[in-house]
Protein backbone atom coordinates (compact mmCIF):
# COMPACT_ATOMS: atom_id res chain seq x y z
CA UNK A 1 0.00 0.00 0.00
CA UNK A 2 1.27 3.69 -0.87
CA UNK A 3 2.01 6.37 1.37
CA UNK A 4 -1.01 8.43 -0.40
CA UNK A 5 -3.39 5.10 0.63
CA UNK A 6 -2.11 4.98 4.21
CA UNK A 7 -2.76 8.56 5.01
CA UNK A 8 -6.41 8.50 2.67
CA UNK A 9 -7.59 5.73 5.07
CA UNK A 10 -6.33 7.45 8.22
CA UNK A 11 -8.26 10.14 7.39
CA UNK A 12 -11.26 8.40 6.83
CA UNK A 13 -10.95 6.75 10.33
CA UNK A 14 -10.69 10.08 11.82
CA UNK A 15 -13.54 11.56 10.31
CA UNK A 16 -15.41 8.79 11.37
CA UNK A 17 -14.13 9.30 14.79
CA UNK A 18 -14.88 12.89 15.30
CA UNK A 19 -18.36 12.14 13.98
CA UNK A 20 -19.78 9.77 16.59
CA UNK A 21 -18.00 11.84 19.26
CA UNK A 22 -20.30 15.07 18.38
CA UNK A 23 -22.92 12.91 17.58
CA UNK A 24 -22.91 10.78 21.02
CA UNK A 25 -22.25 14.87 22.87
CA UNK A 26 -24.94 15.97 21.64
CA UNK A 27 -27.31 12.92 22.60
CA UNK A 28 -25.98 13.50 26.09
CA UNK A 29 -26.63 17.31 25.66
CA UNK A 30 -30.12 15.99 25.26
CA UNK A 31 -30.54 14.03 27.72
CA UNK A 32 -29.39 16.27 30.21
CA UNK A 33 -32.03 17.64 32.11
CA UNK A 34 -33.26 21.99 31.24
CA UNK A 35 -32.37 23.95 34.40
CA UNK A 36 -35.78 25.59 35.56
CA UNK A 37 -35.40 29.29 35.24
CA UNK A 38 -39.01 30.59 36.01
CA UNK A 39 -39.55 32.83 38.93
CA UNK A 40 -41.03 31.28 41.80
CA UNK A 41 -43.04 32.55 45.09
CA UNK A 42 -41.80 31.32 48.19
CA UNK A 43 -43.91 31.25 51.36
CA UNK A 44 -41.70 33.42 53.34
CA UNK A 45 -41.83 35.89 50.33
CA UNK A 46 -45.53 35.77 50.30
CA UNK A 47 -45.72 36.12 53.89
CA UNK A 48 -43.97 39.05 53.76
CA UNK A 49 -45.92 40.89 51.50
CA UNK A 50 -49.80 43.10 52.59
CA UNK A 51 -52.54 41.27 51.03
CA UNK A 52 -55.78 42.75 50.77
CA UNK A 53 -59.40 40.53 50.37
CA UNK A 54 -61.55 41.85 47.40
CA UNK A 55 -65.15 43.37 48.81
CA UNK A 56 -68.26 43.78 47.60
CA UNK A 57 -69.19 47.26 48.06
CA UNK A 58 -72.10 49.93 46.75
CA UNK A 59 -70.16 52.03 43.77
CA UNK A 60 -69.70 55.61 44.57
CA UNK A 61 -69.97 58.75 41.96
CA UNK A 62 -68.37 62.06 42.23
CA UNK A 63 -70.61 64.61 41.16
CA UNK A 64 -69.38 68.15 40.61
CA UNK A 65 -72.00 70.95 41.32
CA UNK A 66 -71.77 74.35 41.58
CA UNK A 67 -73.52 76.37 45.00
CA UNK A 68 -72.80 79.66 47.22
CA UNK A 69 -72.26 80.92 51.08
CA UNK A 70 -75.43 81.66 52.93
CA UNK A 71 -75.29 82.38 56.58
CA UNK A 72 -77.28 79.98 59.03
CA UNK A 73 -80.72 81.33 59.28
CA UNK A 74 -80.69 79.63 62.82
CA UNK A 75 -77.78 81.97 63.80
CA UNK A 76 -78.85 85.44 61.77
CA UNK A 77 -80.78 88.01 63.80
CA UNK A 78 -82.70 91.20 61.40
CA UNK A 79 -83.54 94.06 64.18
CA UNK A 80 -85.93 95.76 62.88
CA UNK A 81 -87.09 99.47 64.85
CA UNK A 82 -89.21 99.15 68.10
CA UNK A 83 -90.07 103.16 68.24
CA UNK A 84 -89.76 106.14 65.92
CA UNK A 85 -87.40 108.48 65.44
CA UNK A 86 -84.46 110.27 63.59
CA UNK A 87 -81.26 108.61 63.36
CA UNK A 88 -78.49 110.26 65.44
CA UNK A 89 -75.25 108.08 65.28
CA UNK A 90 -75.02 105.04 63.61
CA UNK A 91 -72.09 103.41 65.38
CA UNK A 92 -70.90 99.92 62.70
CA UNK A 93 -70.86 99.64 58.87
CA UNK A 94 -71.50 96.68 56.33
CA UNK A 95 -69.01 93.63 57.59
CA UNK A 96 -68.16 95.22 60.62
CA UNK A 97 -68.25 92.42 63.96
CA UNK A 98 -70.26 92.80 66.59
CA UNK A 99 -70.24 91.76 70.33
CA UNK A 100 -73.90 90.65 72.08
CA UNK A 101 -75.14 94.25 73.59
CA UNK A 102 -73.18 96.71 71.38
CA UNK A 103 -74.92 99.47 70.44
CA UNK A 104 -75.29 100.05 66.33
CA UNK A 105 -76.96 103.70 66.52
CA UNK A 106 -78.68 106.14 68.48
CA UNK A 107 -81.77 107.20 67.44
CA UNK A 108 -83.86 110.66 68.78
CA UNK A 109 -87.33 109.30 69.67
CA UNK A 110 -90.41 111.31 71.29
CA UNK A 111 -91.83 108.25 72.12
CA UNK A 112 -89.00 107.13 74.57
CA UNK A 113 -89.92 110.35 76.64
CA UNK A 114 -93.48 108.94 76.49
CA UNK A 115 -92.04 105.45 77.72
CA UNK A 116 -89.83 106.79 80.37
CA UNK A 117 -93.19 109.18 81.85
CA UNK A 118 -95.26 105.83 82.00
CA UNK A 119 -92.64 104.16 84.17
CA UNK A 120 -91.64 107.24 86.06
CA UNK A 121 -96.16 107.41 86.70
CA UNK A 122 -96.11 103.92 87.36
CA UNK A 123 -93.58 103.48 90.02
CA UNK A 124 -95.58 106.03 91.30
CA UNK A 125 -98.35 104.80 91.66
CA UNK A 126 -97.36 101.63 92.78
CA UNK A 127 -96.31 103.38 95.91
CA UNK A 128 -99.03 105.71 96.52
CA UNK A 129 -101.59 102.34 96.60
CA UNK A 130 -99.26 100.28 98.26
CA UNK A 131 -99.55 102.43 101.33
CA UNK A 132 -103.49 102.95 100.51
CA UNK A 133 -103.51 99.71 100.71
CA UNK A 134 -101.82 98.94 103.94
CA UNK A 135 -103.28 101.70 105.98
CA UNK A 136 -106.88 99.97 104.62
CA UNK A 137 -105.73 96.85 106.20
CA UNK A 138 -104.76 98.20 109.40
CA UNK A 139 -108.51 100.19 109.51
CA UNK A 140 -110.33 97.07 108.74
CA UNK A 141 -108.25 95.27 111.71
CA UNK A 142 -109.58 98.33 113.98
CA UNK A 143 -113.15 97.73 112.35
CA UNK A 144 -112.63 101.56 110.76
CA UNK A 145 -112.81 100.28 107.15
CA UNK A 146 -115.19 97.84 105.36
CA UNK A 147 -114.70 94.83 103.76
CA UNK A 148 -115.57 96.44 100.35
CA UNK A 149 -112.99 99.29 101.22
CA UNK A 150 -110.20 96.67 101.54
CA UNK A 151 -110.93 94.70 98.75
CA UNK A 152 -110.92 98.11 96.58
CA UNK A 153 -107.72 99.38 97.81
CA UNK A 154 -105.96 95.76 96.90
CA UNK A 155 -107.77 96.35 93.32
CA UNK A 156 -105.95 99.33 93.09
CA UNK A 157 -102.67 98.56 94.49
CA UNK A 158 -102.98 95.20 91.85
CA UNK A 159 -103.83 97.09 89.28
CA UNK A 160 -100.78 99.92 90.05
CA UNK A 161 -98.56 96.48 90.01
CA UNK A 162 -99.23 95.27 86.46
CA UNK A 163 -99.05 98.85 84.57
CA UNK A 164 -95.83 99.01 86.55
CA UNK A 165 -94.88 95.69 85.01
CA UNK A 166 -95.90 96.81 81.58
CA UNK A 167 -93.79 100.09 81.55
CA UNK A 168 -90.75 98.21 82.87
CA UNK A 169 -90.80 95.54 80.48
CA UNK A 170 -91.32 98.59 78.04
CA UNK A 171 -87.96 100.02 79.41
CA UNK A 172 -86.15 97.07 79.46
CA UNK A 173 -86.95 96.35 75.06
CA UNK A 174 -86.34 100.20 74.58
CA UNK A 175 -82.99 101.16 75.60
CA UNK A 176 -82.35 104.36 76.27
CA UNK A 177 -79.08 106.63 77.32
CA UNK A 178 -78.89 110.09 77.84
CA UNK A 179 -78.38 110.88 73.87
CA UNK A 180 -81.52 108.87 72.97
CA UNK A 181 -83.06 105.41 71.75
CA UNK A 182 -80.16 103.01 71.58
CA UNK A 183 -80.49 100.45 68.94
CA UNK A 184 -78.34 97.58 70.36
CA UNK A 185 -77.54 93.80 68.74
CA UNK A 186 -78.83 90.65 70.72
CA UNK A 187 -76.14 88.44 69.27
CA UNK A 188 -72.24 88.56 68.49
CA UNK A 189 -71.73 88.29 64.66
CA UNK A 190 -71.11 89.98 61.68
CA UNK A 191 -73.17 93.44 60.03
CA UNK A 192 -74.10 91.36 56.98
CA UNK A 193 -77.33 93.77 55.87
CA UNK A 194 -77.32 97.56 56.65
CA UNK A 195 -80.09 99.67 55.83
CA UNK A 196 -79.81 103.11 57.91
CA UNK A 197 -77.96 106.32 57.52
CA UNK A 198 -77.33 109.18 59.64
CA UNK A 199 -80.64 111.69 59.81
CA UNK A 200 -82.77 109.34 58.07
CA UNK A 201 -86.05 109.10 59.71
CA UNK A 202 -87.09 105.95 61.36
CA UNK A 203 -90.69 104.63 61.54
CA UNK A 204 -91.80 101.65 64.21
CA UNK A 205 -93.90 100.64 61.13
CA UNK A 206 -91.10 100.32 58.49
CA UNK A 207 -91.15 96.36 56.96
CA UNK A 208 -87.71 97.01 56.46
CA UNK A 209 -85.22 95.79 59.01
CA UNK A 210 -82.52 98.39 60.41
CA UNK A 211 -79.53 95.09 60.66
CA UNK A 212 -78.92 92.28 59.81
CA UNK A 213 -76.56 90.26 62.31
CA UNK A 214 -75.12 87.09 61.48
CA UNK A 215 -72.98 84.46 63.27
CA UNK A 216 -70.56 82.77 60.91
CA UNK A 217 -69.00 80.24 63.03
CA UNK A 218 -71.19 77.97 60.77
CA UNK A 219 -72.35 78.44 57.24
CA UNK A 220 -75.10 76.98 54.80
CA UNK A 221 -73.80 75.82 51.39
CA UNK A 222 -76.70 76.26 49.08
CA UNK A 223 -75.84 73.92 46.09
CA UNK A 224 -77.30 73.41 42.56
CA UNK A 225 -78.38 70.34 41.67
CA UNK A 226 -79.35 70.00 37.65
CA UNK A 227 -82.23 67.88 36.56
CA UNK A 228 -79.73 65.17 35.27
CA UNK A 229 -78.46 64.64 38.74
CA UNK A 230 -81.75 64.48 41.11
CA UNK A 231 -81.58 60.90 41.34
CA UNK A 232 -78.38 60.52 42.25
CA UNK A 233 -78.39 62.59 45.34
CA UNK A 234 -79.55 61.92 48.65
CA UNK A 235 -79.76 63.69 52.25
CA UNK A 236 -76.38 62.16 54.36
CA UNK A 237 -74.47 62.50 51.40
CA UNK A 238 -70.86 63.78 52.68
CA UNK A 239 -69.46 66.37 49.90
CA UNK A 240 -65.98 68.27 50.09
CA UNK A 241 -65.97 72.18 49.33
CA UNK A 242 -63.35 74.86 48.04
CA UNK A 243 -63.52 78.46 46.99
CA UNK A 244 -62.14 80.80 44.65
CA UNK A 245 -60.64 82.42 47.74
CA UNK A 246 -59.10 79.31 49.41
CA UNK A 247 -58.78 76.81 46.91
CA UNK A 248 -55.95 74.85 48.64
CA UNK A 249 -58.21 74.52 51.92
CA UNK A 250 -61.04 71.59 51.71
CA UNK A 251 -64.20 71.95 53.87
CA UNK A 252 -66.27 68.72 54.81
CA UNK A 253 -69.78 68.03 55.32
CA UNK A 254 -73.10 66.35 54.65
CA UNK A 255 -76.17 67.01 52.85
CA UNK A 256 -78.79 67.88 55.17
CA UNK A 257 -81.68 69.17 53.50
CA UNK A 258 -82.69 68.76 49.78
CA UNK A 259 -85.94 71.30 48.48
CA UNK A 260 -88.42 69.46 46.51
CA UNK A 261 -88.87 71.78 43.98
CA UNK A 262 -87.15 73.28 41.07
CA UNK A 263 -86.33 77.24 40.95
CA UNK A 264 -88.14 78.43 38.26
CA UNK A 265 -85.74 80.94 37.19
CA UNK A 266 -82.96 78.47 36.75
CA UNK A 267 -83.95 75.41 36.78
CA UNK A 268 -82.33 73.93 39.36
CA UNK A 269 -82.92 72.31 42.60
CA UNK A 270 -81.64 73.63 45.71
CA UNK A 271 -79.53 71.53 48.59
CA UNK A 272 -78.52 72.99 51.32
CA UNK A 273 -74.75 71.39 53.49
CA UNK A 274 -73.85 73.03 57.09
CA UNK A 275 -70.18 73.24 57.84
CA UNK A 276 -67.78 74.54 60.20
CA UNK A 277 -66.17 78.15 59.73
CA UNK A 278 -62.74 78.31 61.44
CA UNK A 279 -61.82 81.53 61.52
CA UNK A 280 -64.87 83.13 59.90
CA UNK A 281 -62.77 82.56 56.56
CA UNK A 282 -66.46 82.27 54.44
CA UNK A 283 -68.57 85.05 53.94
CA UNK A 284 -71.95 85.56 52.54
CA UNK A 285 -72.24 84.96 48.61
CA UNK A 286 -68.62 83.63 48.00
CA UNK A 287 -68.87 80.88 45.55
CA UNK A 288 -68.10 77.54 45.98
CA UNK A 289 -67.28 74.19 44.10
CA UNK A 290 -68.99 71.27 45.77
CA UNK A 291 -68.13 67.64 45.00
CA UNK A 292 -70.86 64.86 46.37
CA UNK A 293 -69.93 61.64 46.70
CA UNK A 294 -73.64 59.86 45.59
CA UNK A 295 -74.07 56.40 45.50
CA UNK A 296 -74.52 54.85 42.51
CA UNK A 297 -76.94 51.98 43.23
CA UNK A 298 -74.52 49.36 41.63
CA UNK A 299 -72.53 46.27 44.01
CA UNK A 300 -69.60 45.74 42.22
CA UNK A 301 -66.17 44.51 43.65
CA UNK A 302 -63.60 47.28 45.26
CA UNK A 303 -59.80 47.29 45.97
CA UNK A 304 -57.61 49.71 46.78
CA UNK A 305 -56.21 51.06 43.83
CA UNK A 306 -52.56 50.50 45.97
CA UNK A 307 -52.96 46.86 44.13
CA UNK A 308 -53.11 47.72 40.77
CA UNK A 309 -50.54 47.67 38.02
CA UNK A 310 -50.52 49.76 35.24
CA UNK A 311 -48.65 48.27 31.97
CA UNK A 312 -49.43 49.01 28.15
CA UNK A 313 -52.90 50.48 28.68
CA UNK A 314 -54.24 47.81 31.05
CA UNK A 315 -54.75 47.35 34.80
CA UNK A 316 -53.48 44.36 36.44
CA UNK A 317 -53.42 42.52 40.18
CA UNK A 318 -52.06 40.18 41.41
CA UNK A 319 -53.95 37.31 43.18
CA UNK A 320 -52.95 35.03 45.27
CA UNK A 321 -54.44 31.13 44.46
CA UNK A 322 -53.76 28.57 47.15
CA UNK A 323 -50.30 28.41 49.46
CA UNK A 324 -47.94 30.25 47.65
CA UNK A 325 -49.22 30.63 43.94
CA UNK A 326 -49.56 33.96 42.62
CA UNK A 327 -50.35 34.89 38.96
CA UNK A 328 -50.86 38.22 37.10
CA UNK A 329 -54.79 38.78 36.62
CA UNK A 330 -55.86 41.59 33.92
CA UNK A 331 -58.66 43.52 35.51
CA UNK A 332 -61.56 46.00 33.73
CA UNK A 333 -61.85 49.06 36.24
CA UNK A 334 -65.42 50.68 36.26
CA UNK A 335 -64.46 53.90 37.80
CA UNK A 336 -62.01 55.13 40.95
CA UNK A 337 -63.16 57.30 43.43
CA UNK A 338 -60.21 58.56 45.61
CA UNK A 339 -58.61 55.24 46.58
CA UNK A 340 -60.94 53.32 45.62
CA UNK A 341 -60.88 51.07 42.75
CA UNK A 342 -64.49 49.10 41.31
CA UNK A 343 -64.02 46.80 39.11
CA UNK A 344 -66.26 45.04 36.72
CA UNK A 345 -64.55 42.42 35.25
CA UNK A 346 -61.64 39.89 36.36
CA UNK A 347 -62.10 40.08 40.09
CA UNK A 348 -65.04 38.52 42.32
CA UNK A 349 -65.27 39.37 46.11
CA UNK A 350 -63.64 37.26 48.16
CA UNK A 351 -60.35 37.10 46.02
CA UNK A 352 -57.03 37.95 47.56
CA UNK A 353 -54.39 40.33 46.29
CA UNK A 354 -51.00 41.47 46.70
CA UNK A 355 -50.69 44.86 47.98
CA UNK A 356 -47.14 45.58 48.46
CA UNK A 357 -44.39 44.98 45.98
CA UNK A 358 -46.76 44.24 43.48
CA UNK A 359 -44.63 46.02 40.85
CA UNK A 360 -41.55 43.98 41.34
CA UNK A 361 -43.86 40.72 41.31
CA UNK A 362 -45.55 41.74 38.46
CA UNK A 363 -42.22 42.38 36.66
CA UNK A 364 -40.84 38.58 37.65
CA UNK A 365 -44.21 36.54 36.90
CA UNK A 366 -45.25 38.58 33.64
CA UNK A 367 -45.05 36.62 30.38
Amino acid sequence: MTIYHKYKVFTIALGFFVTGFVLQSCHHAEEAPEKDTKFQVTDSLLNSLLIDTVREAGAISEITLTGSIAPDENKMVKIFPMVSGVVEDVHVQLGDVVHKGQTLAILKSPEMATFNKDYVSSEADIRSTRRAFESTQDLYKSGLASQKDLEQAQADYQKAQAEGKRASAVISINKSNGQGYEIKTPISGFVVDKNLTNSMQVRADNSTNLFTIADLSTVYVLVNIYESDISNVKTGDPVKITTLSYPDKVFTGAIDRIDNMLDPDNKVMHARVKINNPGNMLKPEMFANVIIRAKSGENLPMVNTRTLVFDNDKNYVLVVDGKAHVRVQPVQIKKTVEDRAYISGGLKAGDRVIASRQVYLYESLKD
